[in-house]
């Protein structure tokens, strides 16, 4: 199969497939099923002019933008000029007329924003991960619950084509038989970031202590060339602590996504976490993080075991698998099955020759943007509501805690609590930086 368009490539694609500019002025009415969801977006560019513009394209209005950063917030603006503009995402909540709002922030932002829309009666879209902390995920999990809102996590490859959904088929049909080891990997790094030291001054434009939100107070650095972005702003958060957490926080909900659909998994009760020496402020530069999650019905217990920044499972080195890239084993007591995005593939492949596979189950895709806008407007169930998604970010999220703890956790999931390390707590739910609350 070929391999999965660039992001640049997709929105290319999608605005030639129909995306047009205009909004309509926003009005205060709960949209029918013929009618376009009027949308509002906080944080406009980056992952979210790729939010925005195909769910512009599954067809919503996008009526308010919310963005910290004036200077770079000109092409959403001129594509829907009748959109209003805030800074401040509380402002823009006040605004009447937005039926459901997309959150593409930077992490440590997620929470609050998520919660603020559900709890002001709008449906939401975020991106992942979920939230920050394992704690945000439970309660924005709970006040999805709660206000009974349409939610969907920015998981886009669940329903991008239908690569997962055979893969899931396979899997829980029997091709390979019992699953009690998985093992998922991501070579991108996000280690090695450098704090500077002094201070510069904020751009005009950028509301740097908007940005900051929660999160402890930092001065702005831009670097030796004050024409360019900060070290921090817009690019570079996910490689501290404060914003981001690394690697495993960008990509685990893309890639544990398909073990959790197809192993039916929901919370483990052990982790363990490798990588170098923790440090105060940036993330690790790599991690092996293995997962212990108990039997689920008459499903076995499983072990999942992520691997990211060039780490990967012993299979490769023991050539029993095709030099792949990023991507997710499933080892069975009868076979394995490899899979990526676009790619499934059966081993070994002697075995399996001829191999019919089981009739498909799962109904395709709709794409994962118009799921979400079309549930919204119908009241349908989404594939990663903030019920499956809370799960799957708290999961990812303790493998950052068992890291920076030092050492492995027995969790208590319903508690919330890692019963051997009471020293997890800071990390589990930080404290916010005063006036915010969740």
């Amino acid at each position: 199969m070929p391999p999965r368009p660039s992001r640049r490539r997709f929105l290319q694609t999608t605005a030639a497939a129909g995306f047009f500019a205009g909004a309509l002025s926003a009005e205060d009415k709960k949209p029918s099923a013929n009618e376009r969801l009027q949308v509002g977006v906080v944080g406009v560019t980056n992952q979210g002019e790729y939010e925005w513009r195909n769910v512009a394209s599954a067809g919503a209005e996008i009526v308010a933008w919310c963005d910290v950063d004036e200077r770079r917030a000109g092409r959403a603006r001129e594509t829907f000029p009748k959109a209003s503009f805030d800074v401040d995402f509380r402002k823009m909540l006040d605004r009447k007329g937005i039926d459901a709002v997309v959150v593409a922030t930077p992490d440590h932002t997620h929470a609050v924003a998520t919660v603020a829309a559900l709890k002001s009666g709008r449906h939401v879209y975020c991106e992942k991960p979920l939230t920050h902390d394992v704690y945000e995920a439970r309660v924005v999990a709970e006040t999805a619950k709660t206000t009974g809102k349409v939610t969907q996590l920015g998981t886009q490859i669940h329903n991008t084509g239908d690569n997962y959904r055979r893969a899931v088929e396979l899997v829980q049909s029997g091709a390979i038989g019992t699953v009690r080891e998985v093992h998922v990997w991501c070579g991108r790094p996000w280690g090695g970031a450098k704090k500077p030291e002094g201070s510069q001054p904020i751009p005009q434009g950028l509301h740097w202590d908007l940005w900051l939100g929660t999160a402890p107070e930092r001065p702005f650095y831009h670097g030796d060339d004050p024409k360019q972005y900060g070290v921090y702003h817009p690019f570079n958060w996910r490689g501290w602590w404060d914003f981001g957490g690394g690697t495993l926080p960008d990509l685990g909900c893309h890639h544990m996504d398909l073990p959790f659909w197809a192993l039916k998994l929901r919370h483990p009760t052990k982790v363990s976490a490798e990588g170098p020496p923790p440090q105060a402020e940036t993330v690790a530069g790599w991690l092996v993080v293995t997962y212990e999650f108990p039997a689920r019905g008459d499903l076995p217990p499983v072990t999942l075991t992520w691997h990211d920044s060039g780490k990967r499972p012993k299979y490769f080195a023991e050539g029993k698998l095709p030099k792949w890239g990023d991507g997710t084993l499933f080892v069975g007591d009868k076979g394995m099955l490899l899979c990526d995005y676009n790619r499934r593939v059966l081993l070994p492949e002697n075995q399996y020759a001829g191999f019919a596979p089981p009739k498909p189950t799962i109904p395709n895709s709709v794409g994962h943007h118009r799921e979400w806008v079309e549930a919204c407007k119908t009241g349908a169930a989404t594939t990663c509501n903030f019920d499956y998604a809370g799960a799957l970010t708290e999961a990812v999220l303790l493998g950052v805690v068992s890291y920076r703890c030092g050492k492995p956790l027995e969790w208590d999931a319903k508690n919330l609590k890692a019963t051997n390390a009471p020293e997890a707590e800071k990390y589990l739910r930080r404290e916010y930086r005063k006036p915010w609350t969740l």
